[in-house]
């Protein structure tokens, strides 16, 4: 985490949380970083400027660190594909999930899984991830 900047500004840091929040929120939704700004009441650049100094990485490789976390969850237990989990967590790109993923965790999401599975245990059927994130429509 980074530092908070040297006049602790209460109502920056609500603003930044509020911010963090929406993030961990709608993680798998396509964030714009100016919208975020926005619901923060700060510019783009100013909250991007801002957001870095207060935790120490800007908004986006906070967001693709969350998304490779959750990402790494749906390998342990779902029985989806790479790419479904990618698009699910939030990427529009396997090839920059997979980059990301492996610069992050240090092996590939396929190597990922077979290591996390190596123990034998069972996995949440794909529909159902699907169904419980919103993949599916039910009427």
């Amino acid at each position: 985490m980074g530092t908070a900047p040297s006049a602790l500004d209460t109502g920056l840091l609500r603003r930044m949380r509020l911010a963090r929040d929406t993030m961990d929120r709608e993680w798998a939704e396509p964030l714009d970083v100016a919208a975020v700004a926005a619901r923060a009441g700060y510019s783009r650049y100013h909250f991007v400027r801002l957001f870095n100094e207060v935790y120490g990485e800007t908004p986006g490789a906070y967001l693709a660190r969350r998304r490779v976390e959750r990402a790494q969850d749906l390998l342990r237990t779902a029985n989806l594909t790479v790419t479904e989990i990618c698009m699910l967590v939030g990427f529009t790109s396997l090839g920059t999930f997979c980059t990301r993923f492996k610069r992050q965790v240090g092996m590939t999401p396929t190597e990922f899984r077979r290591q996390a599975r190596a123990g034998g245990s069972s996995t949440i059927p794909g529909c159902f991830v699907l169904l419980w994130a919103g993949g599916f429509r039910t009427d």
